[in-house]
């Protein structure tokens, strides 16, 4: 990997919780295909999910799930956390 890639790379563990839905876990798993349709490593875990990649690709995504989501009328809290060293080991 060289310099540059390595540079761009982060880490991101994100956390979808939908408001008054009544479909919560189809809102859960729509975010959920919008992250897997992007080139990075995702990792589903019980509570959240962790994405490893490109940063500027992890914040293309974050703000495809936001805008998307709220153009469905869907109200939500996202909580995230990026770091470009945690994780981040070529």
């Amino acid at each position: 990997m060289c310099s540059m890639e390595k540079a761009s790379l982060a880490s991101c563990e994100i956390t979808y919780f939908p408001i008054k839905s009544e479909d919560y876990i189809g809102d859960i798993n729509k975010v959920l295909k919008i992250i897997e349709a992007y080139p990075v490593e995702v990792t589903v875990g019980i509570l959240s999910t962790t994405i490893r990649g490109n940063s500027q690709i992890i914040f293309q995504l974050i703000q495809e799930i936001y805008s998307n989501m709220a153009e469905e009328g869907r109200h939500f809290t996202i909580s995230m956390m990026m770091s470009n060293i945690c994780g981040c080991e070529a």
